[in-house]
């Protein structure tokens, strides 16, 4: 009888999470409780007991034990471990990272470093991205209706992606949630229909709630956000992976935009001269309402 699935166990947060998604089907009903709750919620496995754990799981201490010594750690300390080394390396509070920019205010090495660090993040970016992009857009151009959400920092990159999108296709709908209204406009959602979300941490409870909604009502989920193991992560079908370092006190939401700019742009490219109709036409109505300052003609002007 097998009592563990590799003599090596997963090395990081990332490697473990992945290997029990993949593996989950295989699991007795007993682990794959323990493992549904380690999933669903990663960053409570580093503040609470292994008996609270447990309990919410709905199992056994000793599973857990079992449970971390079929995936060939020697014990629940060992597994839980990879939980606590993942918030360690976690976001410092914007106040303390604040602190310390006003230590370095007036260096003319400000801007630099801030250019240096968008160009980094754009460049993981790219290359995070490559296949997941091609998924992603096969998710949301195959959907009925395509909602998309992002709260506080991350409104901007949802209405941006939302806004574009939309000149070409107008089953698109932005979930705003103004005036406590998140509920209402969760309620429309349908197996048919997509959702993309993004978010970074510390994650709003906003957008687990519309994830939440989104996986209940059986919609296929595309995260945009800054790791594969992040709260609407462990809820998506897809997931489109974005840095947010930053020398700044606040998170940088530049791959961000970048990222759904893609997006859009390939999902104009899928869907071909039915988008470039649809456009010409989002275009014409613009112009013709006055949507924006008319241009001056160019022509023969004297000096």
């Amino acid at each position: 009888m097998q009592t563990t699935e590799s003599a090596t166990p997963p090395e990081s947060l990332d490697e473990l999470l992945t290997h029990l998604r993949k593996n989950f089907s295989n699991y007795s009903s007993q682990f794959q409780a323990g493992v549904r709750y380690l999933l669903d919620h990663p960053r409570e496995i580093p503040l609470l007991s292994m008996r609270k754990i447990a309990a919410g799981a709905g199992v056994k201490p000793a599973t857990l034990v079992r449970l971390a010594q079929f995936l060939g750690f020697d014990g629940w300390q060992s597994l839980r471990e990879l939980f606590v080394e993942s918030v360690r390396g976690g976001p410092q509070p914007y106040t303390k990272r604040a602190k310390e920019l006003i230590r370095v205010s007036g260096s003319r090495k400000m801007l630099s470093e801030m250019l240096e660090v968008q160009h980094r993040n754009l460049d993981a970016t790219g290359g995070n991205n490559g296949d997941s992009i091609s998924a992603a857009v096969d998710v949301i151009s195959s959907a009925a209706n395509v909602y998309v959400a992002g709260f506080r920092s991350c409104f901007p990159v949802a209405f941006s992606f939302h806004y574009v999108y939309r000149l070409f296709r107008p089953s698109v709908h932005l979930i705003r949630g103004e005036a406590g209204t998140l509920e209402m406009d969760l309620r429309s959602l349908t197996k048919k229909d997509a959702v993309v979300v993004v978010s970074f941490a510390p994650y709003s409870m906003e957008i687990l709630r519309v994830a939440d909604a989104a996986h209940e009502a059986g919609c296929r989920v595309v995260a945009l956000t800054d790791s594969t193991v992040a709260p609407i992560a462990l809820r998506a079908d897809c997931t489109l992976l974005f840095p947010v370092d930053s020398p700044s006190f606040f998170p940088s939401i530049t791959a961000a935009v970048a990222l759904s700019e893609a997006l859009v742009e390939q999902l104009l490219a899928k869907k071909g001269k039915g988008a470039i109709k649809a456009l010409e036409q989002s275009e014409d109505q613009l112009h013709q309402t006055g949507a924006y300052v008319p241009m001056p003609r160019h022509g023969n002007s004297q000096a």
